[in-house]
């Protein structure tokens, strides 16, 4: 079983930072990726970033730019920086872990960015 546990939410204004950080702690042998998807109210939950393993990523085109995911692959550690915010950007943000075995999300964390 293994637990991501996201930290770093909060309120920002427009065009404001926030840096989001998700430990995954457990029985992890191996990750193939860890990343970040959001989900708005009344919207579907949308991938943000992901980080494999060799540290290649992958971006939604919304947050190319804007956003840098990073890992610290020997504490089982994602981040998530995010600059420029926007409004658009208010969401819940999970953490997420795959492993060969199973792919594991987090509770979230409510990030919220006021026009």
């Amino acid at each position: 079983q293994v637990q991501p546990v996201e930290s770093g939410g909060g309120l920002v204004q427009a065009g404001g930072s926030l840096r989001l950080s998700c430990a995954a702690s457990g029985s992890i042998f191996s990750i193939n990726y860890m990343g970040w998807y959001r989900q708005a109210p009344g919207k579907q939950r949308e991938l943000v970033a992901q980080i494999f393993k060799s540290g290649t990523t992958n971006y939604a085109d919304s947050v190319k730019g804007r956003f840098t995911i990073s890992r610290d692959n020997a504490k089982n550690t994602v981040y998530l920086q995010m600059n420029s915010l926007k409004p658009e950007d208010t969401a819940v943000y999970y953490c997420n872990v795959d492993t060969p075995l199973y792919n594991y999300y987090g509770q979230g964390t409510q990030v919220t960015v006021s026009s």
